[in-house]
């Protein structure tokens, strides 16, 4: 397990040389939160000492791991790739809506390769959960900051579950992990290496407003290319937005469209699972 778990951070350089990532790893035995300290890195300016763009913290093992809406993501020693990224992007607060899915398209992608499954295996759970089959394997939280209604600093935070064989029995969504899902032992360095340069081709065009827009009108369709929870099924919103209906595709913002029995709604924040669930 040791050998599937190392990170040799000459082959990382190596292997991301060309993106912004490439002499950015910080490695930690353990920490509470990399998304925690992330953020603490990201509130001085590069240009006064703090952390640039394309720095990124992995922990082989987190004591207070996060995922959204305060949950929180079991993180065992040695069981998982616990990784959060800090990007700089200086995009409008109104676009980091995108950031979410742009990051559950790269480690859809990312899973996808590693692993070898057809596409159409791995399923994207709108916003930013990654599940095979019913279970999930995988969850995003994006944290960020802001000045002057720009975004100066966001902290995407990604827990993938590689060698757990059990898992607690109290989740909300049945887990899996990628082990149990191909019957090998996943190397995190691997996954890692194809998690940011699958997360560098997704973010390479925010730099420019005309790449940006073109961007961020393609996700939708990008999204229900992959995902089975957008369109055409029947579901529960948990979060602020308490419903039951059938999913109706996104809308041009990003934004899950419900049919319910009072009309079309647009979800906005919150997440989904099946009726009946927890």
């Amino acid at each position: 397990m040791r050998d599937c778990n190392q990170i040799d951070p000459s082959a990382i350089e190596s292997a991301l040389a060309g993106t912004p990532f490439a002499r950015g790893l910080h490695h930690f035995a353990t920490i509470g939160s990399t998304n925690t300290h992330a953020l603490e890195q990201a509130r001085t300016d590069p240009a006064e000492g703090g952390a640039p763009h394309g720095s990124f913290y992995v922990a082989d093992e987190q004591s207070a791991g996060r995922g959204r809406s305060d949950h929180h993501w079991h993180s065992a020693s040695g069981a998982g790739l616990y990784l959060s990224v800090l990007l700089r992007p200086q995009i409008p607060i109104a676009d980091l809506v995108w950031l979410p899915l742009l990051a559950g398209l790269a480690t859809h992608r990312a899973i996808q390769q590693v692993i070898g499954l057809e596409q159409d295996q791995i399923d994207l759970r709108w916003p930013n959960d990654i599940l095979i089959g019913p279970r999930k394997v995988a969850g995003i939280l994006v944290e960020a900051q802001t000045d002057s209604n720009r975004v100066t600093a966001a902290v995407v935070g990604i827990g993938i579950n590689l060698h757990q064989r059990a898992f607690p029995p109290d989740l909300a969504t049945p887990a899996t992990s990628l082990d149990l899902e191909t019957g090998l032992t996943v190397s995190r360095q691997h996954l890692l290496i194809a998690l940011l340069q699958s997360l560098h081709t997704e973010i390479a065009a925010l730099d420019s407003a005309p790449s940006r827009a073109a961007t961020f009108a393609a996700i939708p369709d990008r999204i229900e290319a992959i995902s089975s929870w957008v369109r055409g099924r029947r579901v529960q919103v948990h979060g602020p937005q308490q419903l039951f209906g059938e999913t109706a595709g996104l809308n041009a913002k990003g934004f899950l469209r419900l049919r319910t029995s009072e009309g079309l709604v647009t979800i906005t924040t919150g997440g989904l699972r099946d009726p009946g669930a927890p």
